[in-house]
């Protein structure tokens, strides 16, 4: 039984490691992707697989050869990536819990103001030159492009995703070719036909980009939970692994004055035995 600690924690730590290559190569993939322009979630996702490869494999080697130094890093590290975790998906909650979309009447779609996300998320986008970057992929994607042969009548029976609303059109509340006196949202004067322009210079396409992080990042902070109840369970696992590695292991029934049946006695016995049996040469 002082064996199964040890075998449950190897086969555990083979799934974290191919958990971690999935996330490797998850954000190899989300740095390559032309759906979404902003990568903020890339570097999390490689840190934190790179970290779990790490962990996994001193924790296969500790399993597996029941070395207990390599056990007591592979816990102490696994305790830093398991609050680190947490951390960070209590504050993925918090960022993600403002935004969303608002209605739109007689349209299926939804339009998303900047004003609604958490300032946190809000500076990124409004950096000139980090926004140079996003539209410039953008540019380069083909987000807009399907929209190019829709009619009015699609834009009033299809659904847009928060790059196409935010980015490949005004405002629907915008009224060109008419005068009128009311003020109007100022993404309507920013606001170009020209393939090269459009609206990716509108706060409704920051907020786009903005809402597409927000629900990826939502989806990850879930993930992330499912995660660290996970970690949880191998710690737990890793610790019983690392008792039987400090101590000699007892096959069958333990013998003796000091139960053990190991030919090589750890040092604490050792210790004990010649300690207690001292007065014999006296």
């Amino acid at each position: 039984m002082n064996r199964m600690s040890n075998t449950v924690l190897g086969f555990l730590n083979i799934l974290t490691l191919i958990s971690s290559i999935v996330l490797i190569g998850s954000a190899l993939w989300m740095g390559k992707s032309k759906t979404t322009c902003e990568h903020f979630l890339q570097k999390p996702l490689l840190f934190l697989g790179l970290a779990i490869m790490v962990v996994s494999l001193a924790g296969l080697v500790g399993a597996c050869c029941d070395v207990a130094w390599v056990l007591w890093v592979y816990l102490f590290f696994m305790v830093i990536i398991i609050v680190a975790l947490m951390g960070l998906t209590l504050f993925g909650f918090i960022v993600t819990s403002h935004g969303g979309g608002v209605g739109v009447t007689g349209r299926v779609y939804k339009e998303f103001k900047l004003e609604n996300y958490h300032p946190w998320l809000k500076t990124r986008v409004v950096n000139a030159n980090y926004w140079l970057t996003i539209k410039t992929c953008l540019l380069g994607s083909l987000t807009c492009s399907k929209l190019s042969l829709w009619t009015p009548l699609d834009y009033l029976q299809k659904d847009l995703t928060p790059l196409q609303s935010g980015c490949c059109k005004p405002p629907t509340s915008c009224v060109y070719n008419v005068e009128t006196a009311m003020q109007q949202d100022s993404d309507c004067y920013r606001w170009n036909n020209a393939a090269t322009v459009l609206c990716y210079d509108c706060d409704s396409c920051r907020a786009g980009v903005l809402e597409t992080v927000r629900r990826d990042w939502h989806k990850l902070s879930i993930v992330n939970v499912v995660i660290v109840l996970f970690l949880i369970a191998v710690y737990s696992v890793g610790c019983c692994a690392f008792k039987n590695a400090k101590r000699p292991q007892q096959y069958g029934f333990p013998f003796g004055r000091y139960g053990m049946s190991k030919s090589r006695p750890g040092w604490e016995q050792s210790w004990s035995r010649w300690w207690h049996g001292r007065d014999r040469y006296y």
